[in-house]
């Protein structure tokens, strides 16, 4: 038995999660959100209880000491002292080619994840505050970093270059990565569980769909291609990102008088389904508006759905035999109508839903393709946080890297 923490830093936020492990068992969980801001809010989770209180929290280092704090509270604590917690386990956005699995912190997992940061420098930096606020307040506790792109290092080469000159890759390692990993894995491990198989022996997609969006193809078991590649901002069209687009787009903005930063901004916040709609980057929203009539909502909707439904149609094509499809995030759980459009009209790749069960299936984990469908259809929620603990614990025992699996 052993107690885990899973810690999830992000620059204006920190969620958490304590098990007891190898159960599984949820002790407590809960959030410091708007950090930084002149008001933070701690929301904390045991038991049939939740806790909330205003809070200042100028940075991940603060966050991530309250949450220990609160862990041991008196009052609304989970634990009578530090020394109960066995290991803490961090989800850390990038971790380039160098980490192929989950793997114990020492100062070279420190240093590759600040050289990574270059790469994603929303997302590194404060994975590695809240490593570092553990270490300081928990001196000699294990620590476990768990990348999101390392289910994705198993793309080949031919999947993950760009038809740029390939000094760019030797040189600056410009290639796709893959993001959402974490969840690629649990929910591809859980479609074998779902169809009696071995985790090794399942060709699936898993499609990602939340504010943030991938879809990814899973041969054997492993990640083969990704719709996010150097970057999250490529592939389908997400809340407020633009996803793949042809970037002589750019070159001709920037003779409009457009700069690098503004640019940025237009691609990562301005786009996507509220670029499209004008009106809300949030699917519930959309999706109330279209029902209304409003040709704007409706068409950011069909966009979705169509470049959603291009990227399964062109995994399917180098997955042989294709078995299975998969749901998972925010959306892909809970968007009904969504699910019956993307996989409308793929009789031909196999696909049949039941409108049924897909109407049933809401934040659910079920099958909701029909009888006769050659491919199977499932919603999965994903689990990004067990599968940390899972990680976390098995490496804590072991002291071996555990391989993206």
């Amino acid at each position: 038995m052993m107690k885990v923490l899973v810690i999830n830093a992000g620059s204006s936020s920190v969620k958490y999660y304590l098990y007891e492990m190898p159960q599984a068992q949820v002790l407590a969980r809960g959030s410091v959100e708007r950090i930084g801001e002149k008001t933070s809010k701690l929301t904390h989770v045991f038991g049939s209880q939740t806790y909330a209180s205003d809070v200042s929290t100028p940075d991940v280092d603060e966050a991530v000491h309250l949450v220990l704090d609160t862990l041991v509270d008196e009052d609304v604590g989970v634990l009578d002292d530090f020394s109960e917690v066995g290991a803490v386990g961090h989800r850390v956005v990038h971790g380039g080619e160098e980490f192929t699995g989950s793997m114990l912190v020492d100062e070279h997992v420190i240093t590759s994840i600040e050289k990574f940061a270059d790469l994603a420098p929303l997302h590194n930096p404060p994975n590695l505050a809240g490593i570092r606020a553990v270490g300081a307040k928990l001196p000699g506790v294990t620590q476990v970093a768990c990348f999101d792109t390392a289910f994705h290092t198993t793309i080949p080469k031919v999947a993950y270059l760009y038809g740029l000159p390939y000094e760019l890759y030797e040189k600056y390692r410009i290639r796709r990565y893959g993001f959402h990993g974490i969840s690629h894995r649990y929910v591809a491990r859980r479609v074998a569980a779902l169809m009696n198989r071995g985790k090794y022996d399942v060709n699936a997609i898993t499609c990602h769909l939340g504010n943030g969006c991938s879809i990814t193809a899973v041969k054997n078991g492993h990640s083969i291609d990704t719709s996010m590649g150097f970057t999250p901002l490529e592939g389908v069209p997400m809340g407020t990102r633009s996803g793949d687009l042809d970037p002589a787009i750019l070159f001709y903005l920037v003779d409009k008088g457009y700069d690098p930063q503004s640019l940025k901004t237009l691609c990562n916040k301005k786009s996507g389904l509220l670029g499209i709609s004008g009106l809300s980057n949030d699917i519930r929203n959309l999706l109330e508006l279209s029902a209304q009539g409003n040709k704007r909502a409706t068409l950011a909707i069909d966009v979705f759905c169509y470049r959603i439904r291009k990227y399964i149609g062109a995994y399917a094509a180098v997955l042989e035999p294709f078995d299975a499809i998969a749901f998972t995030g925010g959306i892909g759980e809970n968007a009904v109508r969504l699910r019956e459009q993307i996989c409308g009209g793929m009789s031909q790749l196999g696909v049949q839903l039941d409108r049924t069960a897909n109407e049933a299936a809401t934040g659910t984990e079920a099958p909701i393709s029909a009888p006769a469908s050659r491919v199977k259809v499932f919603v999965v929620p994903t689990n990004e946080q067990v599968a940390i603990a899972k990680d976390t614990y098995e490496l804590a025992n072991q002291g071996h890297p555990v391989a993206s699996r």
